[in-house]
């Protein structure tokens, strides 16, 4: 992780204790007015910091900051094995882009990009991911694939399958799948999942799978999300540590999409149906020229969703559709 003075800083403090501007100067190899500066940028990255005199500086919430040993270790032998690259980043505009332009070089497939803070984190058709400062998770993987773009047909939905399977191991349960890239509890978004993809129409390409998770949101930040949300926080009542979740997620994810790279999204139809969270349900699916009203019937062998509207079964693919829960 890039080691410039502010992260220098934050590494110091991310114990939510007081330090001294002399014992932090000491340390970082720097003036005390040099800490002094420093502090004042990292309210620029979303992050409070008390000053009193005589005690010194502290974070008014305490970080749990991403950690290669750490994420290696809950990666396991096998789930290592799958990842080629590791980049751990302090800020970045997207890891999603990140990992794409590292595509077109020599990157490995199995590469993985995660960061404390996007600036320029994307959901679907272009909208804002919130992404404050090491609140949540924001983590891309690289996968290389034999087969042209058209074939990677369901591969969101197969990462959504393999986010829900990583929470299980760390215990986390209740968490739903909604058509094509949301992870949800209990009608409250708690994740998403982008997918970028790039290659020749009949083969080689590349897909970068991005998935963010929601931790530890801040209120403040929360206030920017333009619907109901949820973070693991209030669902487990207790702080999930974000290194042990990334560990798990890799594991998952990286398996998931070796297996799908062999089998497609078939294997994976019947577990994304038994988490759907809209099955049964009365729906708005908002298609570029209007909008189709229907009951959730579930996905298809191949990942398209599907819909009884009007007393027929409708199918639809991926693309610029929305999916809205009537509520």
């Amino acid at each position: 992780m890039t080691e410039a003075l502010p992260y220098r800083l934050i590494r110091l403090l991310a114990d939510g204790r007081f330090h001294s501007g002399e014992a932090l100067g000491a340390v970082a190899g720097v003036s005390r007015a040099g800490i002094w500066k420093a502090v004042r940028r990292l309210h620029d990255l979303g992050l409070e910091v008390d000053a009193v005199r005589g005690r010194g500086y502290r974070l008014t919430e305490a970080l749990d900051l991403l950690d290669e040993a750490a994420i290696l270790a809950a990666l396991g032998a096998d789930g290592a094995r799958r990842i080629a690259r590791l980049e751990l980043l302090p800020v970045v505009d997207s890891t999603n882009r990140r990992l794409m332009e590292a595509a077109r070089g020599d990157a490995p497939s199995g590469s993985a990009c995660l960061a404390e803070m996007q600036r320029e984190g994307r959901g679907r058709h272009g909208r804002t991911w919130v992404s404050p400062f090491a609140a949540n998770l924001y983590l891309s993987l690289l996968r290389r694939f034999a087969a042209g773009p058209a074939a990677l047909g369901g591969l969101s939905l197969v990462a959504g399958v393999a986010a829900v399977a990583a929470l299980g191991d760390l215990g986390i349960g209740g968490i739903g799948l909604k058509w094509p890239n949301d992870l949800v509890w209990n009608g409250r978004k708690l994740g998403g999942i982008l997918v970028d993809v790039a290659g020749e129409g009949a083969g080689p390409s590349h897909a970068v799978v991005g998935i963010g998770i929601n931790v530890a949101m801040p209120a403040a930040a929360g206030e920017r999300i333009g619907q109901p949300w949820i973070d693991l926080g209030a669902i487990t009542g207790t702080r999930v540590g974000r290194n042990a979740l990334a560990g798990a997620l890799l594991a998952r994810l990286s398996e998931a999409l070796e297996r799908f790279a062999a089998l497609g999204f078939e294997p994976f139809a019947e577990q994304w149906r038994r988490l759907d969270a809209v099955a049964g349900r009365v729906v708005d699916l908002h298609l570029p020229d209007g909008v189709v009203s229907g009951i959730g019937a579930g996905v298809d062998a191949q990942g398209a969703l599907l819909l009884r509207v009007g007393g027929r079964r409708a199918r639809f693919t991926a693309g610029e559709l929305r999916l809205r829960v009537r509520t």
